[in-house]
């Protein structure tokens, strides 16, 4: 599945990638195992059962970007103990992608990820990858100051910090709400859903918005998408 409008790649020198969900597959569900340790966290943290402490991480996820600026902002959670809990998690299931990899060093000029998760976390899945090497920088919640996607001044922080041209910029991305104010700063955008014949675990709103004006491309195969770019 792929769907194109009118912003081309052919001027485009920084390639920016979310990285959960985006650079493996969703199917793989390995951020449902994230999202059971919040649950836990926000649990134990406020003393509510299980089924309280989902609507809360799910409401504080919908409105604050992430459940924990919710949980921040709300009752003055620290990041880092946040952080290092609900990222404990068994990275496994990620299996090498030398496909994905060859891919994403054939595309010309810098590649970056920007992710409203950790470093650490990041570094994890990029070495399950074996495509670690190919990116110049991770920007993450705390270069972010806490402030998650899809807060514009997130955006425009990792811009100013890496020298980033919106304007011969691609996005890719898991959540359509997260391409809303790339698409502002006229970075080309790229919605990256999931294989429809694989279960995955995500909120409905989450998979909506492949329609929307800021959605420039849509495809359900990163690997297979990135490959069509530089051999088109």
């Amino acid at each position: 599945m792929i769907r194109n409008t009118s912003r081309p790649f052919t001027h485009i020198d920084t390639w920016v990638f979310d990285l959960d969900n985006t650079l493996y597959p969703h199917h793989v569900n390995l951020w449902h195992q994230v999202d059971a340790r919040i649950g836990e966290f926000v649990s134990a943290f406020l003393d509510v059962s299980a089924d309280e402490a989902r609507r809360i991480q799910k409401d504080y996820y919908r409105r604050y970007g992430t459940t924990m600026r919710g949980m921040m902002t709300e009752h003055g959670v620290h990041a880092d103990d946040y952080l290092a809990y609900v990222h404990k998690i068994d990275h496994s299931p990620l299996q090498p992608n030398p496909d994905m990899g060859a891919a994403i060093a054939k595309l010309p000029g810098r590649k970056l990820i920007l992710t409203n998760g950790s470093t650490d976390h990041a570094d994890k899945v990029l070495q399950r990858l074996g495509i670690g090497a190919h990116f110049e920088a991770v920007f993450d919640i705390i270069a972010a100051e806490l402030e998650p996607k899809p807060a514009p001044q997130t955006y425009q922080k990792f811009l100013r910090d890496h020298g980033v041209n919106p304007l011969m910029s691609a996005m890719f991305e898991d959540l359509a709400r997260n391409l809303v104010v790339p698409h502002q700063l006229g970075m080309t955008t790229v919605l990256v859903v999931p294989d429809g014949t694989k279960e995955v675990v995500r909120e409905d709103w989450e998979l909506e918005g492949r329609d929307a004006a800021h959605v420039d491309h849509v495809t359900d195969d990163l690997t297979g998408f990135l490959e069509k770019l530089t051999t088109s």
